[in-house]
């Protein structure tokens, strides 16, 4: 295949500026420097006046079944009240068989007039069985109809890992928090209809216009996260021969067997899709008040979180995710469950001394905890815009102790820490420069743990090669994946990063077109 040479006006990394020109040939960089020192005769350039270009833009912890759900599914987001909550579900029901179950997602509590999350009697207002997804997937909420279909009385017992929100009489209100949200939603899944991959291909079209060019993706083997129907893993090995962008795959199991399983099927689905290692859970989430804390919620004392971590459990699948050439990707939001995990990863790293290992989301962590990542080069794989959605709210349930050591991007990279960004989508949306954007202001929340531009642009572009074990963008050898956009983003305010518009997304040295079918995040 013949090379071509894209230029512009300049090539922006997080190191600083480094020549105007890529040199690609046979989708990967041979070169990147000037353009006046890598033309020669015959060689075609694309030029783009007016227009940088930095590498291809990636998320790091993206759901991508979640993510069609939202586009294609029963999404709560636009509800004001509880009135309008109902509203909105009876509204996408209409055209469906009145009996069949329906399952929503994007459920937030904060953004109702009521600021609560409704109970099994508000949603009873729906006769059809009816589940909700809060918005963080930690949380949901079933009507009556629904909560018989799975047989969940006042007898039933809290299943490990989770809880099932009671009355004063014992009774289930609806809510159902992290492993108790499985027992309904077993029983209501095999009734709704699942995507397709036609419809998941679709919505990932929509996102290299956002820019993206790689993501790190999480499927389960079992039950489907997020509010996703159906079979996660079979579904995207299914769209793999159409993929428009490169997934790294990481299996949420608790059986190395099944791990193995997974990463066959995986390496058979196509060339954009691979195998990338375990994903497990230690907690929750803070909107939930689930996440695993050492002292209780500031708003909620009652509560301190729900620890999901069982090591001699996760030993054994870790172990099997590095033999296959994967890594181990663990959730942790409190600082009780980061702990943890990076005890455990202290451990884990003395007999696997290059193992890609990522702590995901990082949320709350201790001053001695931070010093670890580094220590343990566990990558650090972290969400920036999570503080727009959780301003209003995050200072009440942590209180002033704990905020400041909060989503703590300055403290982790002032201690040597890899930051990888991402979106987790859906729980916010695919956009990268909004995550840069949210990584250098914060939304004003705690202004001291700010990161300047060019290092949000490193998050979402090395970070994110770094924690899907790809190679460092834009050196020779790696694949010519490009992201041109309109603004200078290494020394742009967040303002202007969210301003910023993308011009062009080359995925393995090609320009991507947009897909007149593609869905797109609105």
């Amino acid at each position: 295949m013949a090379g071509r040479l894209i230029v512009a006006d300049g090539i922006r990394t997080g190191d600083g500026l480094v020549g105007d020109a890529v040199l690609v040939q046979g989708g990967r960089i041979v070169a990147v420097g000037d353009a006046a020192e890598l033309r020669r005769p015959g060689l075609r350039e694309e030029r783009y006046g007016g227009s940088t270009i930095i590498p291809g833009l990636g998320d790091a912890h993206f759901h991508p079944s979640g993510y069609g759900m939202a586009l294609t599914r029963l999404n709560v987001s636009t509800a004001g009240s509880f009135d309008e909550l109902i509203d909105v579900v009876r509204s996408f029901g209409g055209g469906r068989a009145s009996s069949a179950p329906l399952i929503g997602i994007r459920l937030d509590d904060q953004s109702l007039e009521e600021r609560a999350l409704p109970t099994r009697r508000i949603l009873d207002e729906v006769e059809r069985p009816l589940m909700l997804h809060r918005y963080c997937g930690h949380v949901a909420v079933a009507n009556s109809t629904a909560l018989r279909m799975a047989d969940v009385t006042a007898a039933t017992p809290d299943p490990p890992g989770g809880t099932i929100d009671r009355d004063g009489d014992g009774e289930p209100t609806g809510i159902l928090r992290e492993t108790a949200i499985e027992v309904v939603s077993s029983v209501l899944t095999p009734e709704v209809p699942p995507l397709t991959p036609d419809e998941l291909n679709r919505a990932l079209r929509g996102l290299v216009q956002q820019g993206l060019t790689h993501l790190g993706v999480i499927v389960s083997d079992a039950g489907p996260l997020l509010g996703s129907v159906g079979d996660e893993l079979s579904l995207l090995c299914a769209a793999g021969p159409e993929l428009p962008l490169p997934l790294s795959v990481f299996v949420i199991t608790d059986d190395a067997r099944r791990l193995e399983e997974a990463a066959a099927k995986i390496e058979r689905a196509g060339p954009r899709i691979e195998f990338a290692g375990l994903k497990v859970f230690a907690d929750g989430s803070l909107g939930g008040h689930t996440a695993a804390m050492f002292q209780p919620y500031d708003d909620r004392p009652d509560m301190i979180g729900i620890s999901r971590f069982e090591p001699d459990v996760v030993a054994p699948v870790a172990e099997a995710a590095v033999s296959l050439g994967g890594g181990v990707a663990i959730h942790a939001i409190g600082d009780r469950a980061n702990r943890s995990v990076l005890d455990f990863f202290t451990e884990f790293r003395d007999r696997h001394p290059d193992a890609l290992l990522r702590l995901e989301h990082a949320s709350v962590l201790t001053e001695p905890d931070m010093e670890r990542f580094a220590e343990l080069a566990v990558v650090a794989s972290v969400q920036p815009a999570f503080l727009g959605s959780e301003t209003g709210w995050l200072g009440t349930r942590l209180g002033p102790g704990r905020l400041v050591r909060t989503y703590a991007f300055r403290s982790l990279l002032d201690r040597g820490a890899e930051l990888a960004g991402g979106s987790d989508c859906p729980v916010e949306p695919p956009d990268p420069l909004m995550g840069m954007a949210a990584a250098v202001d914060r939304h004003g929340v705690v202004a001291e743990q700010i990161v300047s531009a060019s290092e949000a642009l490193s998050m979402f572009t090395n970070g994110v090669s770094r924690a899907l074990n790809r190679a460092v963008p834009l050196t020779p050898g790696s694949p010519a994946h490009l992201t041109i956009v309109d603004s200078d983003l290494g020394v742009a305010t967040a303002d202007v990063i969210r301003r910023t518009g993308v011009v062009a997304t080359w995925v393995d040295g090609e320009s991507v077109p947009v897909e007149p079918d593609s869905l797109v995040w609105s």
